[in-house]
């Protein structure tokens, strides 16, 4: 039962970030004095940030009143990264749906802010969330993908993250040779970022993967220095991995002395902060190193509490490894039905796919029956067992074939990368043999270019001189214009002042009229006014013709649109055109208003305008 219990802590979530000690009774004073909400915010993140692996119920207090205070006042940045903490502390308690539940949020926060590195991050956080699941295929896929968005988005750090979690899925898989490739390759990566506590990461992988190959001294070796670092950070959730480490490399050698040191050392600093799946780990072990010690009371007080958490978190494959652990604790006491009814429990509630643990059940069950004196039973039990046994090798065996498939393949690709890069130096050689060639072939097109050059600006600057022509023409154009428009607006004006005097003469004859004695002597006054007024009748024509060269031949579109439209009809819309009033038109066509207002009826009824169609806007826009 060895495989299963070893590698729970491989499902602790890869990710710290922490200040330095002396630094953390400021922030709390800043947090504890501070009354602006922003201050509080950047402080209550440093803080959680380094109670997360020293503290979890400290870390876990922070970062619910960071996410809550967040989102009062609408700050995502530090939003996002409350939840990013909490994903971790609740992957670290095994709170599997809270941490899936906070990795998501944190995600979805991280695209809105468009924040690259923490949607690496997250993203990580969901692979080792699937490892914790036992879902190692969905947990390759998902490191895959980003360990390519790493890539493409050039984040080194987040580079070196995806191959440290390689190495875990296939120290999962049992690969390790794939595993140790993966390992080194982010070791490389973090010492060159002088990244220490994930420098201790890297060598923490390295003593999972040589105790596994049953190299315990090596393994001792990189567990040692792992811890040092991790009693430097005070990462407490990492001592108690590696100390787990210590103790089972300690326990394979039979030093159970040292190896009871270390586990119940581990076990201490998880049960004090909560953390289950290594705590389990630690009971695991030691409950093995009592039975081998014949402490049978010990290892019973150790087996009902794995039972407990174990039930209390609804892992059936934990309980299936501690019941396994309490059967064996009654064959010692001779009691073969509890034990043979509890190896039949912890059947069922294995892990599927987990042969190796499941055929270790059957061979203790057969080995209980023989006790029994039950042959028959204990023999069918045992066939079990061999079957279970042989597919576990075959499973091995397919497992070492991949690995040296997988192998194999990434050491082609290598070769065609070094084939690649070879033939990109031949033909750089090949290149400079040519060099002198290329340079004779370059003056010449230098000289053509050059020519061609020439004769480019020189188009250029006749067709800027043609452009300066153009535009000064334009500027005349419109300065005709201006002028045209001067002129029309002073004939309108006359017009009007024309009009304007006729009416008030006539008003005035009417008075002559009711008073002969005056009538004697304006009489011939007036008549000479009137004919100089007269003399000037060809004031329209002169209008009509500026205002048909500023309003581009308003008269001509009009009667080549309506061929039957008279001159009359033509005067009323020119005045209309030019915005003047009823009471204006009225005045220079020496009309009533009314007349005016019937006139333009007609001609809106003329050019087949509907009732609700504007006049004014149709002859504008004309």
């Amino acid at each position: 039962m060895r495989k299963f219990l070893f590698f729970l802590f491989l499902s602790i979530p890869l990710c710290f970030s922490g200040q330095n000690k002396k630094n953390i009774d400021s922030l709390i004073q800043v947090y504890s004095t501070t009354t602006e909400d922003k201050a509080k915010l950047l402080s209550g993140n440093k803080i959680t940030s380094y109670y997360l692996y020293r503290d979890i119920n400290k870390a876990y207090s922070f970062a619910t009143k960071q996410l809550t205070l967040s989102k009062k006042i609408d700050n995502t940045d530090i939003e996002m990264k409350a939840s990013h903490h909490l994903a971790i502390i609740h992957g670290s308690l095994s709170h599997f749906d809270s941490a899936r539940y906070y990795i998501n949020n944190t995600l979805k926060l991280a695209k809105r802010n468009d924040d690259l590195t923490q949607q690496s991050l997250s993203n990580h956080s969901l692979v080792m969330l699937e490892i914790s699941l036992g879902n190692l295929d969905e947990a390759q896929q998902y490191n895959t993908e980003n360990l390519a968005f790493n890539k493409k988005i050039k984040d080194t750090f987040g580079l070196a993250l995806s191959y440290d979690t390689e190495s875990s899925i296939n120290i999962d898989k049992g690969q390790y040779k794939l595993a140790l490739t993966s390992v080194l390759k982010s070791l490389e990566i973090f010492e060159t970022l002088n990244n220490e506590i994930r420098v201790a990461d890297a060598y923490n992988k390295i003593a999972v993967i040589e105790n596994s190959l049953e190299n315990y001294d090596s393994s001792i070796k990189y567990s040692k220095k792992a811890l040092k670092i991790y009693e430097d950070y005070e990462d407490l959730e990492f001592q108690a991995s590696i100390l787990n480490i210590l103790g089972i490399s300690y326990k394979m050698k039979k030093d159970y002395s040292q190896a009871l040191k270390f586990l119940n050392k581990s076990s201490e600093i998880s049960n004090k902060n909560g953390y289950k799946s290594i705590l389990l780990v630690s009971y695991a072990h030691l409950i093995d190193i009592y039975f081998e010690l014949d402490d049978k009371k010990r290892a019973k007080e150790l087996i009902d509490s794995g039972i407990e958490i174990a039930n209390f978190n609804q892992n059936k494959g934990l309980l299936a490894t501690f019941q396994y652990r309490k059967a064996i604790y009654f064959k010692k006491l001779d009691q073969y039905n509890k034990a043979i009814n509890l190896l039949d429990v912890s059947i069922e509630n294995s892990v599927n796919g987990d042969l190796e643990n499941l055929s270790e059940i059957y061979k203790e069950k057969s080995n209980v029956l023989k006790l029994k004196n039950d042959y028959k039973e204990a023999l069918s039990n045992y066939e079990t067992y061999k079957k279970l046994q042989d597919s576990s090798s075959k499973k091995v065996n397919i497992t070492k074939i991949n690995e040296l498939r997988i192998t194999h393949q990434t050491e082609q690709k290598e070769t065609e990368i070094a084939l690649q890069e070879q033939e990109i130096k031949n033909l750089n050689q090949e290149v400079k043999v040519s060099n002198l060639t290329k340079t004779l072939y370059g003056i010449g097109m230098f000289s053509i270019l050059t020519i061609a050059g020439l004769i480019f600006i020189s188009f250029r600057q006749r067709m800027k001189k043609n452009k300066i022509e153009r535009e000064k023409q334009e500027a005349i154009y419109k300065q005709e214009i201006a002028f045209k428009k001067k002129e029309l607006a002073s004939q309108t004006l006359h017009l009007v002042q024309k009009n304007t005097f006729i009416q008030e003469l006539k008003e005035n004859l009417v008075k002559i009229k009711q008073s002969p004695e005056l009538f004697k002597v304006e009489f011939r006054r007036l008549v000479m006014l009137l004919k100089k007024q007269s003399a000037e009748d060809k004031d329209w024509e002169v209008f009509k013709s500026y205002f048909s060269e500023v309003h581009n031949n308003f008269d001509n579109k009009l009667k080549h649109i309506y061929a039957d439209i008279n001159e009359k009809e033509i005067r009323l819309a020119s005045f209309i055109r030019m915005n003047l009033s009823t009471k204006e038109i009225a005045s220079m066509l020496n009309v009533l208003p009314d007349s005016v207002l019937k006139s333009k009826y007609r001609l809106k009824k003329k050019l087949n305008l509907p009732k609700e169609a504007d006049l004014n806007t149709f002859l504008n826009n004309l």
